[in-house]
């Protein structure tokens, strides 16, 4: 084995606000020991999401936080290196849900065998993984394209936006990011082939807003809520659909903000226009997965859907990587390389 010990990353203070690089910590256990039916597997590529900042606590997440030293969950890739299951062999590929860590253990019930000879072994945590299932979940079963109509995506430049702009255009919208920078604005333009995109850190985003988006928007894929969710409001459409994938403006916060209380008006627009809106997660709709790879797997292939990685190396860099997700520097699907 490649190591004598188990380094994890685990949560060590509830943080106050963002996150801190002293909110985490490494520590070593031992490398556990495969039992009867159980896969000893090592992780080669661990993928960060925003919605881990939801996990550690103090954030506007229902979601019950983990405990303060347990390693922050998530998926990974990853080789086995020892099975005592029949259905796993040493070195099969496996995506894995055992999160920050150089080392899993699992009954198999959990893990995926992956072929990295069918596409590159990263794609199983971003355009092919948890990432583009949720992107096409948004679009394909909670949207219903309507062909022609405005689709907006905000977070548009990031793992699950640029997947879910893509789609929708794909079905015959008229699709519309925003994202943060002249950069992404001219990524979703230029190599994504969106009809418009809108750079809500300019000083004329108000402006811009108005110029994409002339008859209003039909549909929502909204990542980010808080002040961005505002923004839109004034243009929604009668019978506009609204999914809220995420929001990552207020992941660090666990209060609403202070300030009028807009729920009254936001109610009575969507009474008046008729405006549906819904949210949904991830682990209730798994069982989609082999109907997403039927579609999106060709289209991925075939260069019809784009995605963007961005890859860290190191397995103690990842506490610093993971801040990135929330001050706008990273593009793409976040991963560790620590195989």
């Amino acid at each position: 084995m490649a190591n004598k010990s188990n380094r994890q990353i685990v949560i060590a203070a509830r943080p106050k606000g963002k996150a801190q690089l002293g909110d985490f910590n490494i520590v070593e256990q031992a490398i556990p020991s495969p039992g009867d039916g159980e896969v000893l597997f090592r992780n080669l590529l661990i993928s960060m999401d925003p919605y881990q900042r939801n996990l550690m606590g103090n954030a506007s997440s229902e979601l019950p936080p983990i405990d303060i030293g347990r390693p922050m969950p998530g998926p990974t890739v990853a080789v086995v290196e020892r099975s005592r299951n029949a259905n796993f062999a040493v070195g099969d590929h496996i995506v894995s849900w055992s999160g920050w860590q150089e080392y899993g253990l699992s009954d198999g019930s959990d893990l995926q065998k992956i072929d990295p000879e069918a596409a590159p072994l990263s794609t199983a945590l971003g355009v092919l993984g948890h990432t583009g299932l949720t992107a096409w979940l948004g679009v394909s079963k909670f949207l219903e394209p309507k062909p022609g109509g405005t689709f907006v995506v905000t977070a548009a430049a990031g793992s699950v936006g640029s997947v879910a702009a893509q789609i929708a255009r794909l079905r015959g919208h008229r699709v519309i990011g925003i994202a943060g920078g002249p950069e992404k604005v001219r990524y979703l333009k230029d190599d994504l082939g969106l009809d418009d995109a809108v750079d809500y850190k300019a000083p004329d985003f108000a402006e811009q807003l108005a110029r994409a988006l002339p008859d209003g928007l039909d549909r929502l894929f909204d990542n980010v809520g808080g002040y961005m969710f505002e923004a839109l409001m004034p243009y929604f459409n009668h019978h506009a659909r609204i999914v809220i994938c995420g929001t990552i403006a207020q992941y660090n916060f666990p209060n609403a903000p202070d300030g009028p209380n807009r729920l009254p008006e936001l109610l009575k627009s969507f009474l008046y226009r008729f405006i549906e809106i819904r949210g949904f997660a991830l682990p209730d709709h798994l069982g989609s997965h082999p109907e997403f790879l039927a579609e999106v797997g060709p289209l991925v292939s075939q260069g019809k859907i784009k995605y963007s990685e961005e890859f860290v190396d190191g397995f103690e860099n990842i506490p610093d990587a993971f801040l990135r997700l929330f001050d706008g520097r990273n593009r793409g699907k976040l991963i560790a390389r620590v195989g």
